[in-house]
């Protein structure tokens, strides 16, 4: 195992299994925010990304989904997202964990599958989202927020694919209430949706709790270059952080000839990934890069560890940047 980044602090234990569950709900998409719930008091939002003033770890958080989380955190992977591992229980000794390692977090508090926030005809149900996020409202968040280790909060995937959420896609409002509802419960929190800064562009509002979009790139996007700067761009003009990263595993040209995570997909080269990687963190826009998605085999090959450890001192020499405008 790699040595972690802080080898002298132990880590500390890990609670209990996950044992929350979601409550039941098969109220109908709201078309507005917190349709049939009371609407939550307009929140102070904080200043800029507490990660950036007070953390000393250098550079922007490098890491992937999934994994075994503070396991994997050592000098090239320095933080993880957690794809649904994290409870009120344990989460707390989750960070603590990373804390010990100097690693950085992006949490995920509504359950790693999308069953847990929906409706029984597969739309978003927000009533199940905030039930699912107030379970962790008696858990004391803020240290981890404030020291850094916490440096977002990750409120759903791909609002924008309607044939992932029952035919309709998550409506922007939606978004923007779900964002102010994690602010409530932790005001300086950065929010962040997984879907381009180009779709959030159409919203109809300027954004003021959705702090960060995220760019995913895949080889089919065309240049890496053009993309992320395209993407940046607008980020900027809409006010909003860039989270940037790849789908290593399904976002190849082929030229790997490692079969991908999909049928039909191919997982990145070491080339693609310095390639890409650095096209990516060419811009100081990005304010954190997570790729997709942890996978034991493939990133136990030496040639990607040592791509991986490329693109990783490239974002811990990366200017520290906000998540948020």
């Amino acid at each position: 195992m790699s040595p972690t980044l802080k080898a002298s602090q132990r880590l500390v234990a890990f609670a209990l299994l996950l044992s929350a569950t979601a409550c039941r709900d098969d109220s109908p998409l709201p078309s507005q925010p917190g349709e049939g719930e009371a609407l939550l008091q307009p929140v102070e939002t904080g200043s800029a990304a507490v990660l950036d003033t007070r953390s000393d770890e250098p550079g922007i958080v490098f890491g992937s989904t999934g994994g075994a989380l503070n396991d994997k955190l050592n000098e090239v992977h320095t933080g993880w997202l957690n794809g649904g591992q994290i409870s009120p229980s344990n989460v707390l000794s989750r960070l603590a964990g990373a804390r010990a390692k100097g690693g950085r977090v992006v949490l995920k508090l509504c359950m790693g599958s999308d069953k847990y926030v929906k409706n029984s005809n597969g739309t978003f149900s927000i009533t199940k989202w905030k039930s699912l996020v107030s379970r962790y409202k008696n858990v004391n968040l803020n240290p981890y927020i404030k020291d850094g280790t916490v440096i977002g909060h990750y409120l759903i995937d791909e609002p924008q694919r309607a044939a992932r959420w029952g035919g309709k896609a998550i409506p922007y409002s939606t978004l923007e209430e779900m964002a102010r509802f994690s602010k409530q419960l932790w005001p300086s929190l950065n929010t962040m949706v997984r879907v381009t800064p180009s779709w959030l562009a159409g919203a109809k509002f300027t954004w003021k709790y959705v702090d960060a979009g995220w760019t995913q790139y895949r080889s089919n996007m065309g240049d890496a270059g053009d993309w992320v700067r395209s993407e940046a761009a607008i980020a900027s003009r809409e006010g909003l952080g860039l989270v940037v990263g790849m789908n290593v595993l399904d976002g190849g040209n082929g030229s790997s000839r490692i079969r991908g995570a999909s049928s039909g997909k191919w997982a990145m080269s070491a080339s693609e990934i310095r390639n890409y990687g650095s096209a990516l963190l060419g811009r100081r826009e990005a304010c954190a890069f997570f790729n997709w998605t942890w996978d034991d085999d493939y990133y136990g090959r030496s040639d990607i560890k040592k791509a991986m450890a490329d693109v990783s001192r490239l974002a811990r020499n990366h200017a520290k940047t906000s998540c948020r405008q």
